[in-house]
């Protein structure tokens, strides 16, 4: 998906594609076993198992050793990927013995004040680059750059050679070019400040036609990640096809796109008439506010990676005015140490875990590692077998230092 999404060529497909897919499974692998084996060396070299042993000890260096074997490329996702996780994991272990109190709809201030200053550097010169800054000028427009190349003249040439098109059409057109004559006329012909940047719309059309396209986007983008689920039944509920067009969440991915672009649009265009002038300091207060539109898709998910690529996006900038130090390797540490962590969480605490983290960990290993015998591990108090109270491993007395609740009979 990556590589049609980058454009890539025919080249990439036949001679680049495979080695990367295979080397990447080769990282998945090489986490997986060194975990175990890690995991068996510290038990063995310490006679014992530890609060921190079973869990960080054995990931971290089985983590360190298996990003080296991915791509330089890929490297700084994973780590962006893993610090949030760990952050979030940190955060629920700490609620959990009630050192951290949860703030109410936390999650949305988060992403208010992280919204801002995306949008303050948005709209700084060479404030932001690359795939970040596209996904923006996609988000909100590239009206709201201010080195926006349009001009009033050429705004208004264009809109002439399109009305010179229509009337050349023939009469079966009429209607339509009516409709869109009414249509153009309506949003041309209401409020618009001298600094705003849309000229072929005033500042309400233009906010409503943001909340249009982008509530599009969202609801088309959700009913896309639920077509595999959906035809996956097909034939045995063939009712559920129904949900991928009216799914609530659908509504609601849209409802949050289409409310960020026109409360951010909406904001901008308030303070240039109030202020009387274009400034980027509006883009803070346009990108907070923009951000309460979470309140339709809450994700802690999406405001802990947008802030951690802030974070990330902050750390660069001030490497480049020199006024950060530049740590090399820090990706491959960070990601190993956030790794462990992880792993600390899933053998220790499940329950602190990102459920959808865990259930990719139990895709991975085929549900093994919910099999391990947690209970052995109460006693340091984690309420290691809380999400696993029934469970109770076979085990051979053979290999077991106390008799096992239930042990594997020979014949």
């Amino acid at each position: 998906i990556a590589a049609i999404l980058r454009k890539r060529k025919l080249d990439y497909y036949l001679h680049k594609l495979l080695p990367e897919i295979l080397q990447s499974a080769s990282f998945l692998t090489a986490n997986g076993a060194l975990f175990m084996a890690f995991f068996c060396i510290l038990r063995k070299i310490l006679g014992k198992f530890y609060l921190w042993s079973p869990g960080f000890g054995a990931a971290l260096p089985a983590s360190y050793v298996a990003i080296l074997v991915e791509r330089k490329s890929r490297r700084g996702l994973l780590t962006i990927y893993m610090a949030n996780l760990a952050t979030e994991t940190l955060f629920r272990m700490g609620v959990a013995r009630g050192v951290i109190t949860t703030l109410r709809n936390g999650e949305v201030l988060l992403f208010c004040i992280t919204a801002a200053m995306y949008m303050f550097f948005f709209r700084c010169k060479d404030g932001l680059k690359g795939f970040t800054f596209s996904a923006l000028r996609f988000i909100v427009g590239k009206e709201e750059i201010p080195t926006h190349s349009y001009s009033p003249e050429a705004a208004y040439a264009k809109v002439e050679q399109k009305t010179e098109k229509h009337e050349e059409k023939p009469r079966g057109m009429n209607i339509i070019a009516l409709v869109r004559k009414l249509v153009d006329s309506v949003c041309k012909h209401g409020p618009r400040h001298r600094c705003c940047k849309h000229y072929e719309d005033n500042c309400i059309s233009y906010c409503i036609k943001g909340f249009i396209r982008m509530f599009s986007v969202g609801y088309l983008i959700q009913c896309c990640l639920r077509i595999p689920s959906a035809f996956r039944h097909l034939f045995t509920q063939p009712s559920r096809l129904l949900s991928l067009f009216y799914n609530k969440e659908n509504f609601q991915l849209g409802a949050f796109l289409g409310s960020f672009v026109s409360i951010y649009k909406g904001t901008s265009c308030f303070l240039r008439w109030v202020r009387n002038l274009d400034d980027e300091l509006h883009a803070i207060i346009a990108g907070f506010l923009a951000g309460v539109s979470m309140m339709f898709y809450k994700s802690t998910t999406i405001s802990m990676y947008l802030a951690s690529k802030l974070v990330e996006t902050m750390y660069f900038k001030g490497i480049e005015a020199g006024k950060v130090p530049y740590f090399p390797h820090a990706d491959t540490i960070i990601y190993s140490i956030s790794t462990a962590i992880c792993f600390q969480a899933a053998v220790m605490e499940v329950q602190t875990l990102r459920p959808s983290y865990w259930k990719f960990l139990l895709r991975l290993t085929k549900g093994r590692f919910a099999v391990m015998n947690r209970k052995v591990l109460d006693v340091f108090g984690t309420g290691a077998s809380k999400n696993f109270p029934d469970f109770t491993p076979r085990l051979d007395p053979r290999y077991t230092t106390v008799t096992p609740e239930l042990p594997i009979e020979f014949s």
